[in-house]
């Protein structure tokens, strides 16, 4: 698709009137509006500079941005309200969470291995807190109409990173002796089937899984590459498209052993890529630096309100801090997202 066609694309008002009843998400930091504020891990972000975009205020939630990320935006572009809060926040009620719903945790994976990494809440267990929800569902809806809410709500997926990052290349499990790369490209394949499979056992329908992002663009991976440039990390990029490419490949095959499933593809990588490598297109002034801190590899506690270098303005940056987008490069990517792909749910 032409990148003009994409930038007018990203511009258009988000569309209405959904058919959904509700959004429910799992996943990373991609996707965490705060679950881990709730759990021991060093993994937070509920301080500032984080937040403090939120909602045109000043209110670290626990999301890693500046403000809203991408699920938040899909919520509002279905009328489900302007966040996605998250289960283990006490600020809200079932009545909250009966249209829209988090249980994704920062620095999660496929992989039970990297959640493992730093302590934080795997899979299996966002899982077990979507049957929770469930039961909660019942109580506050009627079994009838939370039946119907959780075979017709959206489910968003995004997840898959932190396996390659937190995991396979920082050697800090044995993944790395047990697989090579592309075999463990395909164990990852196999756990997402699984756990799709698991949710649609469970209700789940229509189903929304994000590919993987040119990982290798991160700020935090081109300072890994600093001796050679600082360019992307060309080999994490080929990962990403290599499992991404598979899990298309899955699509067809789930489709066909599971009748009536709604599985698509969101396709990031193309479109962020675009993004990183037209930056000018799109207003923004950096792309190889986070906005907070010095951007090269803070993230987190190293994302601090005491650094002097964090930038005054996030808009002109693609990322927030080393890892994460801006609240404005995530309101584009799910402007994109909602406008090609998603809406066939609308």
């Amino acid at each position: 698709m032409p990148l003009l066609l994409l930038l007018c694309l990203s511009s258009l008002p988000f569309l209405s009137d959904s058919a959904v009843p509700a959004i429910v998400v799992f996943g990373d930091s991609t996707v965490d509006t705060g679950n881990n504020n709730a759990i021991p891990t060093l993994l937070k972000s509920n301080f500032m500079p984080y937040g403090r975009d939120f909602l045109g205020g000043t209110h670290p939630t626990g999301r890693f941005s500046n403000g809203r990320l991408a699920s938040d935006f899909y919520a509002e572009a279905f009328g489900l309200g302007p966040i996605v809060p998250a289960y283990l926040d006490p600020a809200y009620t079932i009545k909250d969470f009966a249209t829209a719903v988090c249980f994704a945790s920062a620095g999660t994976g496929l992989d039970n291995a990297t959640s493992g990494v730093l302590s934080v809440i795997p899979l299996w267990k966002e899982v077990e807190y979507f049957k929770e929800y469930q039961g909660r569902l019942r109580r506050y809806l009627g079994v009838e109409k939370a039946k119907w809410t959780v075979n017709e709500a959206l489910y968003v997926i995004s997840i898959g990173t932190n396996d390659f990052v937190e995991n396979y290349y920082s050697y800090t499990t044995t993944r790395y002796k047990e697989f090579t790369i592309e075999e463990y490209n395909d164990f990852l394949i196999s756990l997402t089937a699984s756990f799709i499979k698991e949710i649609y056992s469970l209700g789940a329908r229509k189903i929304a899984f994000t590919g993987l992002c040119p990982m290798g663009c991160v700020p935090l991976e081109r300072t890994m590459n600093l001796f050679y440039g600082g360019g992307c990390l060309e080999e994490r990029n080929w990962v990403a498209r290599d499992f991404n490419s598979k899990f298309q490949g899955l699509i067809g095959v789930l489709s066909a052993s599971l009748p009536g499933l709604r599985l698509v593809y969101l396709p990031v990588y193309d479109f962020f890529l675009n993004l990183v490598n037209n930056p000018s297109l799109y207003g923004y002034e950096d792309v190889e630096h986070g906005c907070c801190a010095t951007g090269l590899f803070e993230l987190g506690y190293l994302c601090s309100q005491w650094n002097p270098f964090t930038c005054p303005d996030a808009n002109k940056f693609v990322f927030w801090d080393a890892v994460h987008p801006t609240e404005k490069t995530s309101r584009i990517v799910a402007h994109y997202l909602v406008n090609t792909t998603l809406s066939q749910f609308m």
